[in-house]
């Protein structure tokens, strides 16, 4: 009963307190929005101190695919050279994690697919869908069984549960302003455990999210910029970031934020050349507190190729 109610009621996708540097894992749209190829690793120890804690590690890839055209000027007749054209409307990207939260380990991978479109040469707007995978297992070396033969253990959590499913995302994104609302386990797909009835249903929660941020410019190379993130569940309540971002010449930046299921969060990060380094800091104001020493986040990324023309603007994180 534990294990299912475990399940049922704790958070069944992992949470990110650097969403604004890697919207893509929280919406399916946002692969190859910014017209490069985009490589990102993200670890994340959540209440360190705190035994069976969440602990997740992600990997993710994305890229425009980009048209081709032409070049003028050929050095054989015969072979036609092409180049890319900043003006490809399809993005794709993989997104791939492992998440440990108390007794259960979880991997789970994304597969997705973009269409953007320009409105009035300014803003682009963007549709994605992905097709993704979850696999569940009980961590049997934290657990020890008085009988093993237990028909209550001898389920498809303990020997592996996988549960495909999908998601939906739509962006809005120009040189001011991002948006965006998604929706993940889109069909709440459902799986039985096993022979007792305390263990038989088990189903994927539909998880929403809504993000948004606005730039405002002081000078021309600072940035305050403002943003939230709203994440919600069919059975659990609401839980929202609000957040502020100071951006100095698109090369550093530093946050603060609040998370009203009682946690600050701070953010820092700089940029060299391709390279993105990000580091966040979740402090609890909830009695868990007295037991934890904060969460630790840590992004890495690689941004590769370039996003003239139309893609300049989105050049920031």
């Amino acid at each position: 009963m534990f294990l299912t109610g475990n399940l049922a009621s704790g958070q069944q996708l992992p949470v990110y307190s650097q969403y604004l540097y890697n919207k893509f894992l929280i919406n399916p749209s946002i692969a190859g929005s910014d017209g490069y190829t985009s490589v990102n690793l993200t670890a994340r120890e959540q209440w360190v101190g705190y035994e069976g804690a969440p602990r997740t590690f992600s990997f993710a890839v994305q890229s425009r695919i980009l048209k081709r055209s032409y070049i003028l000027k050929q050095t054989n007749v015969r072979r036609q050279i092409y180049r890319p054209k900043s003006d490809g409307k399809v993005g794709l990207g993989g997104h791939v994690f492992s998440d440990r939260n108390g007794l259960i380990n979880r991997t789970g991978f994304q597969a997705s697919y973009a269409y953007h479109t320009w409105l009035q040469n300014s803003t682009q707007l963007s549709f994605g869908l992905s097709l993704n995978g979850y696999h569940y297992k009980i961590d049997q070396d934290a657990i020890n069984f008085e009988d093993n033969n237990d028909p209550l253990l001898n389920n498809s959590l303990r020997r592996g549960l996988f549960i495909p499913d999908a998601a939906f995302g739509v962006s809005l994104l120009n040189a001011k302003y991002s948006f965006g609302f998604s929706a993940d386990q889109l069909f709440e797909a459902s799986a039985k455990l096993g022979g007792a009835a305390a263990y038989q249903n088990f189903s994927l929660e539909r998880q929403y999210y809504l993000f948004g941020s606005y730039d405002f410019s002081h000078g021309p190379y600072n940035i305050i910029q403002p943003s939230f993130l709203i994440m919600s569940s069919e059975q659990l309540q609401p839980q929202a970031d609000f957040g502020v971002t100071y951006i100095f010449h698109d090369d550093f930046w530093a946050g603060l934020a609040y998370r009203t299921s009682k946690a600050l969060i701070s953010t820092v990060g700089v940029k060299y050349q391709n390279i993105f380094m990000g580091y966040a800091f979740d402090f609890t104001l909830s009695e868990i507190q007295r037991v934890t020493y904060g969460t630790h986040e840590i992004t890495f990324a690689l941004k590769f190729g370039d996003n003239k023309r139309k893609y300049r603007w989105l050049d920031r994180y």
